[in-house]
Formats: structure tokens, C-alpha cells, sequence
């Protein structure tokens, strides 16, 4: 039975023709392997199934997803990065820790932004959330003032405003959130002239999810991303007291939302 695999025009020119044609002739391709997004089992003689390549600075890594998991693609990563997500593969451990993530810098910008993941409960409804906020004050590029630009600069990306979370925001296109190899990578915004997307903002190191949230963002193909400005949110514990964060923050005008598709490049 012919291997259901898809092997992007961006992995080919990295593998090499040669490796690219054995892996669709299922010489080097497994039958079956664990998804380097949800880490559930998949089979490539049965479904759909993605070759993902992961770049470090000396090493590579091919890895396999399901098809409605993540696309054939590169991923670009640090070599501390990959060799990481190597050991948690072969380990193929589940991290099950609380979901608050530490504070990345956000290159190239100098404001450092806290991003912490938890699912919220919308219209009855469980859904992967990433919140965001930055530690200071954030003022638009190229002026010296001391206000927060933060929130308008998403707005003009298309961020919409909310006063109640009542229903999910309405997706962003050209935005995408990557989740791979079990692990949150990036937020990616589109990228100049219809160039391909770039990072707005990048783990240093990938971010551990919880189970839970893996599932929700599998099933909604989906991750809802909520901003403030910094001392709205706080850094919560518990994903109650999150969402009651979220709904002072809401009141008082201070948050932006948006739907991003699950690496949807």
C-alpha cells in the first residue's frame, strides 16, 4: 500500500531529492511513529501523515505528524532547542506541569513579553488560550515617548478589542501559533510583502503545555490569544484566577484578542 506522506517542496530541499523519493517509497519512513505535535500514535500506511524537519546550527532531525496536526515544513530551531526535543522524543515523556510559561525576550525588540498558556472556558466550550503581557511599558518603534503603544500596535495588526469573553474572537489570517514536537515554539505574524511568516514572538527554549491543552488546540485547529498591557494580568497560578484576570482586564478595556490558526502557514 502506497505510504500516505507528504513531503513539502521546502523539506525536499533540504533532504535532497534522493531521501525525499526513498522516504515516499517507504524505504526510511516508519509505518508507525508518534506525532511530533500531539504525541499521540499515527501510522503512515493508514493517514495522512507530514514530514517535519527540525534545523539546528550543526544537526537536523525529521520527525512525522499527522496531516491535521502540522503541514510538511522546516522548522528552524536552536541547537540547544533540538537537542531538547531529541531527548524528550526518546524519553517520550508527557509534561504535565501547571501551564505558566517564564518571560522570553522577544527579539528584536528590547520589551521582554510573559506568555503563560491555559484553557478558558468560552460559551460552555474549552479553549487553548495563550496570554500575553509584556513587563513594561511598550512604545511604538521610532518614538521616545513614555506611553503604552502595545495594545493599538495589535489592533492595527488586527487584534480586535473585547469587553466580555463571551464568544471566541474571530481568526486572524497570515497569524499562526507553532506548537511541534509536543512543545509551543512561536507565535508567527505574517511576514513583509507576502514573504513568509516571521516570529513576533519565539520561545527561548520550547514551552512546555499540558496535556489538555495539546487536545484543545488539536480539536480547534485553533489558539486564542489574548493581550494586555503590563500590570492587567499578573502572573496567575491557576487558570480560574487567570480567566478572572482576563475578565477585569476585559472590563476595563485593557485586552485585545484573536483567534490563530494552529501553524497555519
Amino acid at each position: 500500500m502506497p505510504r500516505m506522506l507528504d513531503v513539502s517542496d521546502d523539506v525536499r530541499a533540504e533532504i535532497g531529492d534522493e531521501e525525499a523519493d526513498r522516504l515516499l517509497a517507504g524505504e526510511s519512513a516508519p509505518g508507525s511513529y508518534d506525532c511530533t505535535s500531539c504525541r499521540t500514535p499515527g501510522d503512515c500506511e493508514q493517514e495522512r501523515t507530514s514530514t517535519v524537519l527540525f534545523i539546528g546550527d550543526e544537526t537536523a532531525v525529521l520527525a512525522f505528524a499527522h496531516a491535521g496536526c502540522l503541514p510538511s515544513q522546516v522548522v528552524k530551531v536552536t541547537e540547544e532547542q533540538l537537542q531538547g526535543a531529541v531527548r524528550s522524543i526518546s524519553a517520550d515523556q508527557d509534561h504535565q506541569e501547571p501551564a505558566p510559561a517564564a518571560p522570553e525576550q522577544a527579539a528584536p525588540e528590547q520589551a521582554v513579553l510573559g506568555v503563560t498558556s491555559g484553557l478558558i472556558l468560552i460559551a460552555g466550550e474549552l479553549h487553548p488560550a495563550l496570554v500575553v503581557e509584556p513587563t513594561a511599558p511598550i512604545a511604538r518603534p521610532g518614538t521616545a515617548g513614555a506611553g503604552d503603544d502595545f495594545l493599538p500596535l495589535l489592533i492595527e495588526q488586527g487584534f480586535m478589542p473585547v469587553t466580555e469573553l463571551l464568544s471566541a474572537p474571530a481568526v486572524l489570517h497570515g497569524w499562526s501559533v507553532l506548537l511541534a514536537m509536543g512543545q509551543l515554539h512561536a507565535v508567527l505574524q505574517p511576514g513583509t510583502n507576502g514573504g513568509r511568516p516571521v516570529a513576533w514572538w519565539q520561545a527561548h527554549q520550547p514551552l512546555q503545555v499540558t496535556e489538555g491543552w495539546r487536545t484543545a488546540a488539536n480539536k480547534h485547529q485553533q489558539v486564542l490569544m489574548f493581550a494586555a498591557p503590563v500590570g492587567s494580568i499578573g502572573r496567575q497560578p491557576r487558570e480560574d484566577l487567570l480567566r478572572d484576570a482576563l475578565d477585569k482586564a476585559a472590563a476595563n478595556g485593557h485586552l485585545v484578542a484573536a483567534a490563530l490558526p494552529l501553524a497555519g502557514t
